[in-house]
């Protein structure tokens, strides 16, 4: 018998053990053990979340999903922007089941259960699918199982701090919300929550008991929001109501990232901008946006594009639950319009979708540039630029708020947040931005 070839013999080799190292690679990127108060970040597409696609879609069809479900999430944003009371709200919808952006891993109840948690900085409440829901995924809270679990009835203080309207039965506070085309009948809970290496007992969370739609995060919601259920409320002598994330880029191979809680490890060289307080609306994270360059030139926006006013929720915010940059069309269409002309009027310009600025040529523009109040944060073009798989098409990826929301809100999302520390430092009032590759 003939000898196998040598160099197909190594080639097959070589490839079994590639496909193991890379397989191990990836479980010990799932499963790394979390350290302090820092928890690992997934994007919803990692090879860590149960919750990415099962089958692959075009880049088209993926860039036109996102935008739908940014629509949906602007509807939400200004809501809370204009509402006259608070809501209990819920985590942004997002992939084929409107599964969230980013999630990390928290444990529930006594012994523990391990939940992929959408973290989210403008919702306040902690929502959990509790067994027995109605309408919610496979993968609920078995509460009967957990010897710390409690339910709180309606003389509870933290009733009172639901801002829904309240059902008060024999056992729960019960109450209502809705989310996108989802509605949530949940009762207000308390049991451990642990997360990294901290454990917090007796923490306050939404229980769900039934759910419509699929716009509610599938394994549940940590809101990392100013309000008084929020995570920072309830862990303010733990963390001094201060946190930090670094959100892995799209083209990071196992899109992890992390989430730092507490002043301890926060970095020390950031510049800040302040945190402007919306009393309508205290959970979102306003800043005072000024203005925005393309490459080296100032474009010429008026200053109302980008003024603050709580009684109509306009002005900017940071949202890690949109995925791109939406800013009020007497923005977007200076910003677009220099962007084009730097591109020069040889260059043809498509559309795709809601993006209206995309190119079959090289981009020339090598930075965008936004100008906060103390703080420039200069973006490289993976922070500004979508490209298709092939690498054909590239289009600027920000857009005007769509026609059927609020149009006064500029909301800073999580694709030009990617590969930055944003740091939220509620005590001192600011918000730090700082370059790092997350991963």
């Amino acid at each position: 018998m003939k000898a196998s070839n040598p160099l197909v013999l190594f080639n097959i080799i070589f490839c079994t053990f590639a496909l193991i190292c890379i397989s191990t690679t990836q479980g010990q990127v799932c499963n790394k053990p979390q350290k302090g108060s820092t928890l690992q970040v997934f994007h919803v597409f990692s090879p860590c979340s149960p919750f990415r696609p099962q089958k692959s879609i075009s880049w088209e069809e993926s860039v036109l999903q996102m935008q739908s479900e940014d629509k949906t999430r602007l509807l939400y944003l200004s809501s809370l922007a204009v509402a006259k009371k608070q809501v209990v709200p819920i985590a942004s919808g997002r992939g084929l089941i409107q599964s969230p952006t980013y999630i990390v891993r928290a444990l529930v109840g006594t012994p523990p259960q391990t939940f992929l948690m959408a973290v989210d900085t403008s919702s306040d409440a902690a929502w959990v699918p509790c067994s027995g829901c109605i309408g919610c995924p496979s993968s609920t809270f078995a509460s009967e199982q957990s010897t710390s679990f409690k339910t709180l009835g309606c003389e509870a203080p933290q009733c009172k701090q639901v801002l829904n309207p309240t059902t008060c039965t024999a056992t729960a506070c019960s109450f209502n919300t809705t989310y996108g085309g989802s509605t949530v009948a949940a009762n207000l809970s308390q049991d451990s929550l642990k997360l990294a290496t901290d454990i917090i007992p007796s923490y306050t969370f939404g229980c769900i008991q039934q759910t419509t739609g699929n716009s509610v995060p599938p394994q549940g919601l940590l809101g990392l929001g100013r309000g008084p259920l929020s995570l920072l409320s309830q862990t303010q002598s733990l963390y001094q109501s201060t946190f930090s994330y670094c959100l892995p880029g799209y083209k990071s191979l196992n899109f992890s990232g992390s989430l730092r809680l507490g002043p301890t490890g926060q970095p020390i060289r950031i510049k800040y901008t302040p945190l402007l307080k919306n009393p309508r609306r205290s959970s979102l994270y306003y800043v005072n946006l000024l203005g925005i360059r393309v490459g080296p030139k100032i474009v010429d926006i008026p200053a109302s594009a980008f003024a603050f006013d709580p009684a109509t929720g306009a002005g900017t915010i940071f949202d890690s639950g949109t995925t791109f940059t939406r800013l009020v069309q007497a923005a977007y269409i200076p910003v677009r319009d220099e962007f084009r002309r730097r591109m020069g009027k040889t260059a043809i310009v498509s559309s795709l979708g809601g993006f209206d600025t995309c190119y079959t040529v090289p981009v020339t523009i090598p930075t965008m540039t936004f100008m906060f109040s103390g703080m420039n944060v200069t973006l490289p073009q993976d922070n500004f630029l979508i490209h298709s798989s092939s690498g054909s098409t590239t289009c600027l990826a920000m857009a005007a708020a769509p026609d059927n929301v609020n149009s006064v809100l500029n909301v800073i999302a999580n694709l030009q947040q990617q590969n930055h520390r944003v740091l939220f430092d509620v005590p001192n009032s600011r918000l730090g931005v700082s370059r790092e590759t997350c991963t």
